[in-house]
């Protein structure tokens, strides 16, 4: 069975050191607590010592440690992923549309094992994959410095 929700309340900063994107450092920060699924129940259960134990691990972050450009809009960011206190290596898949100006959209997608995060639990009724797939979709617009520069 496939749950579906979404955190309420995360920032991110997307910065780049010059124009080249390899100098390119993500940070995102979710608040744990800012689940929803659209049902309590999930919601509790996913807030819970079993899952993102909020109340000990408040925040679920990535830091990028290397962008890649992998094609003319496309992009594999490396980075340090952390959940309930845990950090593993993952990387982010981003793809970015820009409309000429400073602005644009990044859609990304990241997948990992809850299981290599502590979080062996179910809910009750219902099956949960080990495998999770957390998709993004942001509104990027610089706010200052040079306009970065994608390879063709």
């Amino acid at each position: 069975m496939t749950i579906e929700g979404k955190f309420e309340k995360w920032d991110a900063t997307l910065t780049f050191k010059s124009p080249d994107v390899s100098t390119g450092v993500l940070d995102i920060k979710i608040q744990a607590a800012s689940v929803n699924t659209g049902s309590g129940m999930k919601d509790s259960k996913l807030k819970s010592k079993d899952f993102f134990n909020v109340k000990n691990d408040p925040l679920i972050t990535f830091m990028s440690k290397k962008f890649v450009q992998t094609g003319p809009h496309t992009f594999e960011v490396q980075g340090d992923f952390t959940i309930r206190g845990v950090t593993k290596p993952d990387k982010l898949t981003l793809t970015v549309e820009r409309d000429g100006t400073a602005s644009g959209d990044i859609k990304g997608t990241m997948a990992f094992d809850r299981r290599d995060y502590g979080m062996d639990s179910g809910i009750p009724f219902i099956r949960i994959a080990d495998r999770v797939e957390v998709t993004f979709a942001l509104e990027a617009k610089r706010v200052s410095g040079l306009p970065v520069i994608f390879k063709p």
